[in-house]
């Protein structure tokens, strides 16, 4: 597959995971995946979404009832059908890429989860690190200094390469060179004594290297991965369990009977493995499935690090809590009922699975965990008897890149709602499903909807967000309203889960990550140095220009409070929207020659005229009162640009800026390249001159200072010769994924011509979409185990739970098999009054007034 074969707009959040190369080589792989219950349908399900070459689903079973707890492909009416041949049609229309093949004949040969040759793997799979460079000494070794606001991220041994060092010119073409770690700011590298005298600049980047890798045949125990460190060494315990299971299995034809103490054959773990050997949970299917999927991935591709060699993982906390003779959990109560729930209730009994059907769940949002959970919940019957329901909102609508990770939506369902959609999915996974799909952000203005009333008849919360704003605010409903919350999310192979139980753990708000760091407004005004920069600008400019101008002038037209609200702005914001305001009116265009003479003019301010004003007030050999040059270190001395029409990211800006700005005073547009070049030929551009009274504001605290102009601004508004009643702009909303709008035709060329005033590497269409669109790579592998944890956390909630040390919350990265399982923190006590009474700071409530 080349790359242009690589259908970008399905696998848009997955390649910036697995990057054009592996995907390209995941195109032509062929996957056997052999066995069709839960386990074998999940990974199946993430292998397809994948995108490989094609898979072959090998099962010579039939449908039994327990197979219905986790097969989510089966149907009633496919009991005593082969569930290859039933799952093959569900399989297929996941992926029109992928050939999906049902294989049913007797296979002769036994197939295992097993490498034995010698393969190269890009080990963590991320992104090179790199950092800019602030010094670089003569000696042996060199040392490199880097700069203060970013120091590195480098390790002993690292291999890097350097660019755009001035002076040391050496460093450019000397290749890979090993370093050693000084410090956060500081590594040594080779002899540099014989090299010329650093100058400045200069970035050092990571050169990333393939591993040879080898495994054990299976037979050798040695190789266990530990996934919990709570339970050491009971993945070796395990590991015997397993065996002993195998053996088991192979005395008597079958797996132990549920519950049966005729079958018991060790104590303890090994014990309770025994007694649940015959269960089938989806959330465990799920957790499992992810993995095992990744390590397909893994093994077409050769991106991230294999699994070495066996993973156990065990979630017997949701097992209940049997006292000494306790009789829920007994042979009868596990026995199989023919019943869709029959896996599940030979692990957990009859009683549970009653709980369960009448248990009522607020699900927001039905994006890729969303679907995960749904379909989670389907199969193991939340919500699907008397009393019970799920509420599930989310306010989008499917688009196709959605499709890759959402598995529920299929490509006739792009521009449906995705709540309704998933919803109409799941029922017909389980026709009992009691589910109400809402379209409602849940935040301050739905809280008519989502009352007291709506929290008190809950049993509990599931967050699938993407934001984090969103989920403390959920977190604070579920606080007020004493109500448990499940939380999880992804980022590309990364995933984490969160547990929140009223008056027992820590609540999210305060277990948060903390915010991202903010860029400077004056690096990215002035002194850009990356080109996150350039893109975070070229941002902002498409918001100011496009968007926020539109909607101030909008406001000024017919907002009766405009102002007012102008006086309750800060002096330099009321000028900046004034100014605009002013100029969108002012100079408004008359038809599509002005919107490309506007976009030219455009052009030759940001990328010529403005670098000519910064140099003429910092000119290249400018020195601080320090002394030290002024363009050194972080600040890139930039140069300015002269306009050519040959040039294709020059023409590119000016067509997508052009039709932009004719498309919010609703003038009609145009891609054809002849006609604008004719119109630009017509166009005076008028000469720089630079203006001394320009004050360059190198802080933001100097921005603040700015002095306004606002009396003068609104004289002249008030002089205007307005324009029709009912004249209105049409703001544009940023949207990444459309080609055809030219929205990122623009950031595109806004950034790289930036980038190139300040001599900072461009950036192709892919990854400025990732940055300026702020997207979060995503893969279907982790989001599906991240659903299935979360969902065994559910359990424990179903099973009344009180010791913290039953719970976790989990942080996973899949692509080197990195697990920490860690047991929640607890909430928060003090004493109340002059008791000795220790109460959480979840919710008070008065008795009486004070």
């Amino acid at each position: 597959m080349a790359q242009s074969d690589i259908d970008e707009d399905l696998y848009s959040r997955q390649l910036y995971v697995l990057g054009h190369d592996a995907m390209r080589i995941m195109g032509a792989a062929n996957v056997l995946i052999a066995g069709m219950r839960g386990l074998g349908v999940e990974v199946a399900k993430n292998v397809v979404l994948a995108g490989v070459g094609s898979v072959t689903i090998q099962d010579q079973g039939t449908a039994e009832w327990r197979d219905l707890s986790s097969q989510f492909y089966l149907r009633e009416s496919d009991l005593g059908h082969n569930r290859a041949s039933c799952s093959q049609k569900h399989l297929a229309l996941l992926n029109s890429h992928v050939q999906v093949i049902a294989l049913i004949v007797q296979q002769s040969v036994f197939i295992s989860l097993r490498n034995e040759c010698y393969k190269r793997f890009n080990i963590t799979g991320e992104s090179p690190s790199s950092s800019m460079i602030a010094h670089i000494s003569k000696g042996n070794p060199g040392i490199v200094t880097c700069t203060d606001d970013q120091g590195h991220d480098f390790t002993d041994d690292m291999r890097v390469t350097f660019s755009g060092v001035q002076g040391m010119t050496e460093l450019n073409s000397y290749g890979p060179i090993e370093i050693r770690v000084i410090g956060n700011h500081s590594f040594s590298i080779c002899d540099t004594t014989e090299f010329s005298e650093y100058e400045k600049g200069g970035v050092a980047t990571e050169v990333k290297q393939s591993k040879m890798l080898s495994f054990e045949v299976l037979k050798n125990p040695e190789l266990l991965v530990l996934t919990d460190c709570g339970k050491v060494p009971r993945h070796r315990t395990l590991h015997l369990g397993f065996q002993a299971l195998h053996n088991f299995t192979q005395k008597h034809g079958r797996m132990p009977k549920p519950r049966s103490q005729f079958d018991e054959f060790d104590k303890d773990v090994v014990r309770k493995l025994s007694l649940i050997a015959n269960g089938d949970l989806a959330p465990v299917n799920a957790f499992i499935g992810g993995l095992a999927a990744q390590e397909v991935i893994k093994a077409c591709s050769g991106k991230f690090m294999p699994l070495k060699q066996w993973l156990y993982f065990d979630a017997l906390e949701c097992l209940p809590e049997q006292k000494e003779g306790d009789k829920h959990l007994t042979e009868e109560a596990c026995a199989p009922r023919n019943s869709r729930y029959d896996g599940q209730i030979a692990v957990f009994g009859s009683d549970f699975q009653e709980k369960l059907k009448k248990l009522r769940y607020f699900l927001v949002g039905a994006g890729a965990i969303g679907c995960e959970l749904l379909k989670n919940f389907a199969l193991i019957g939340l919500g699907a008897g008397e009393g019970g329901h799920i509420t599930v909102t989310d306010m989008d609508s499917i688009e196709r890149s959605n499709l890759n990770r959402q598995f529920l939506f299929r490509t006739e369902d792009i521009g449906k709602q995705k709540s309704i959609a998933a919803a109409e999915a799941v029922q017909k996974m389980n026709p009992n499903m009691n589910i109400t799909p809402h379209q409602n952000r849940v935040c301050p203005e739905s809280e008519g909807i989502y009352t007291q009333s709506f929290y008190s008849s809950l049993d509990g919360v599931a967050a699938a967000l993407d934001n984090v704003e969103a989920r403390v605010y959920l977190d604070g409903c579920c606080v007020q309203y004493q109500r448990p919350m499940l939380e999880g999310g992804t980022l590309g192979s990364k995933g984490h889960t969160l547990v929140v139980v009223p008056h027992l753990t820590e609540s999210y708000g305060p277990a948060m990550p903390s915010g991202q760091k903010a860029i400077p407004l004056c690096t990215l005004k002035h002194f850009p140095h990356c080109i996150e920069h350039t893109l975070q600008w070229a941002r902002d400019q498409f918001e100011g220009l496009f968007k926020h101008s539109a909607e101030n002038v909008n406001q000024y037209l017919s907002d009766a409070e405009f102002w007012a609200r102008m006086a309750a702005l800060g002096e330099v914001e009321a000028v900046e929207v004034l100014e605009g305001i002013h100029e969108s009116l002012g100079k408004r265009p008359g038809s599509w020659p002005d919107c490309v003479a506007w976009a030219r003019m455009q052009w030759e301010s940001l990328y010529s005229n403005h670098i000519r004003q910064l140099l003429h007030c910092f000119p290249v050999d400018h020195v601080t009162s320090s002394g030290l040059p002024f363009w050194m270190g972080a600040r890139r001395c930039p140069h300015p640009l002269t306009f050519d029409p040959a040039n294709t990211t020059h023409m590119d800006f000016v067509v997508a800026a052009a039709n932009l700005y004719a498309q919010i005073y609703g003038i009609e547009g145009s891609r054809e390249r002849g006609g604008i070049l004719k119109i630009l030929d017509g166009i005076h551009v008028p000469a720089f001159t630079p203006t001394s009274c320009v004050k360059i504001h190198m802080t933001d605290k100097e921005l603040e200072a700015n002095n306004a102009k606002l009396n003068e601004l609104k004289r002249k508004l008030s002089c205007f010769q307005m324009p029709s009643q009912n004249f209105r702009m049409i703001p544009l909303e940023f949207e990444k994924d459309n080609d055809h709008n030219f929205h990122m035709d623009y950031i595109v060329a806004a950034s790289n011509l930036r980038a190139e005033n300040y001599e900072i590497p461009p950036a192709d269409r892919h990854k400025s979409k990732l940055i300026a669109g702020r997207i979060i790579p995503a893969i279907a592998t982790t989001t599906a185990a991240i659903a299935g944890l979360m969902c065994l956390e559910l359990y424990k909630l179903v099973q009344g739970h009180q010791r913290i040390s039953l719970f976790r919350n989990t942080y996973i990265n899949l692509a080197v098999q990195y697990f920490v399982f860690s047991q929640p923190c607890t909430a928060p006590r003090f004493t109340v009054s002059d008791s000795k009474k220790k109460v959480t700071k979840d919710v008070y409530r008065l008795t009486r007034d004070y």
